[in-house]
C-alpha cells in the first residue's frame, strides 16, 4: 500500500515513529513532513500537500499528525474528494474506514502516545469499507461536496478569523 505521511514540528517525533512502524510492515511510505525536528512548518502546508496527492490518486491513504490532530483534519477535509478522520482510539480508526471510507487518518501527538498510535494505525490499515448503507451515505457526502464546490460565485469572507464586533476586547 502506498501511504503518504506528514507532520508539523509538534507531530514530528510521532510521525517518525509511525513511519518506522509502517516501513517495518513493508508499506511504501513517502514523507511530506519535516525531515528534521528542529525546523518549523505550518500544518496546512503539510496537510494540503498530502491530501492533494491522495485526491490525485498517487497514494491510497495518508496519515497526518500535528499537536492535536484537529488542524490537520480540517485542512485535509478542505480538499475535494478527501475524507479525513481524527482518531485517538482503535474503534474510531476502524469505523473511519468501514463506515466513512476515510483515506486520511489524523492524530494528535500531544494527545496520544506512540504505542497507542501504532495500534490505531494498524486498525485503520486493516479495515475495509463496508459498502451497503455506508456506500450510500458516503455518496451523499461526495454529492454534497460537489454541490458546495460548484462554481457559484461564492467568495469566502477574507477576514474570517476576526471576532464579531460584540466579542472583541
Amino acid at each position: 500500500m502506498k501511504i503518504a505521511i506528514g507532520a508539523d514540528e509538534a507531530g514530528f517525533t510521532l510521525k517518525e515513529c509511525i513511519k518506522a512502524f509502517l516501513q517495518d510492515q513493508q508499506a511504501d511510505v513517502t514523507d511530506f513532513g519535516l525531515m528534521d525536528g528542529t525546523q518549523a512548518i505550518d500544518y496546512p502546508d503539510v496537510g494540503f500537500a498530502v491530501a492533494e496527492e491522495i485526491a490525485k490518486g498517487k497514494f491510497e491513504r495518508g496519515i497526518l499528525i500535528c499537536g492535536t490532530g484537529i488542524g490537520m483534519t480540517i485542512t485535509a477535509d478542505k480538499v475535494p474528494g478527501i475524507r479525513a478522520a481524527l482518531c485517538h482510539d482503535t474503534y474510531s480508526a476502524e469505523r473511519a474506514v468501514r463506515s466513512n471510507n476515510a483515506q486520511v487518518l489524523t492524530m494528535g501527538a500531544r494527545v496520544i502516545g506512540s504505542e497507542l498510535a501504532k495500534h490505531i494505525v494498524r486498525a485503520w490499515l486493516d479495515a475495509t469499507f463496508d459498502q451497503g448503507n455506508s456506500a450510500r451515505k458516503v455518496q451523499k457526502i461526495m454529492d454534497g461536496e460537489r454541490r458546495h464546490h460548484a462554481t457559484d460565485g461564492y467568495q469566502p469572507e477574507t477576514n474570517s478569523c476576526s471576532l464579531p464586533q460584540n466579542q472583541k476586547g
